[in-house]
């Protein structure tokens, strides 16, 4: 039984990680292609020599460069998705469900709650700008410490009721809250910056309403590339 459960999971890991990677090149649907499977989204990918070669090219140049250790996460269900690893919007979204080989989500908010999984994503942004963010989605958000972050909800959320309970007892509801932060929308080339994935977090304390401000600590601390960025912000 548990060699069934450890190949169940490793092979939904594979699949998770074959949807992220067919989004990566496709970034639409499958049947928008006219691809029937996944395998037959991968196959057309590696009919193409000259892409592979450079693919692994740049794979490998950048295993070469990584300088913090990307872990595994357990959560309670399997993902393939690493601690401290950037990771685009789409891979996210597809590692967790949302996005599926027909059909891709039209979520593009900074929360993601998954009621399948009884989990929610936060997907943070630190240097907003008005150009990106609309006045009221200007969020303060930023590190304490290396295990601490102050995130402010959406303007609707409030203590006692929908969302914002939630997040108070998500601890008895037995709900993952899980953070992905970037350190801006787009990189010095002008293209969508990924999110590191921040790993779970637990309510530490809040106040306010409308929105909260509630300060999560992380089951692993910071990795110390994002510190200064998530850190900064804080002042003012």
């Amino acid at each position: 039984m548990i060699l069934n459960s450890t190949w169940n999971q490793s092979n939904e890991i594979e699949n998770q990680m074959a949807l992220m990677a067919h989004y990566d090149f496709w970034q639409k649907p499958g049947r928008e292609f006219g691809f029937t499977s996944i395998d037959e989204s991968l196959s057309a990918l590696l009919q193409d020599c000259q892409l592979q070669t450079e693919c692994l090219v740049v794979i490998n140049q950048l295993i070469e460069r990584l300088e913090t250790d990307e872990i595994p996460m357990n959560i309670g269900f399997p993902t393939a998705v690493y601690l401290h690893a950037r990771y685009s919007r789409d891979e996210i979204l597809s590692a967790f469900g949302e996005n599926q080989f027909d059909n891709k989500t039209s979520n593009r908010e900074g929360v993601v709650e998954i009621k399948s999984l009884n989990c929610e994503l936060l997907l943070v942004t630190l240097q907003k700008t008005e150009k990106k963010f609309s006045p009221t989605t200007l969020y303060h958000d930023y590190a304490i410490s290396e295990v601490l972050f102050h995130w402010q909800s959406q303007n609707s959320a409030r203590p006692d009721k929908g969302k914002g309970l939630s997040y108070i007892q998500h601890k008895v509801l037995g709900k993952k809250i899980i953070l992905f932060v970037r350190e801006q929308s787009e990189d010095e080339y002008g293209r969508a910056m990924g999110f590191i994935n921040l790993g779970p977090g637990s309510l530490e304390s809040y106040y306010g309403s409308h929105p909260m401000n509630i300060t999560w600590r992380l089951e692993n601390p910071l990795p110390p590339y994002l510190w200064n960025d998530a850190a900064k912000l804080s002042v003012g």
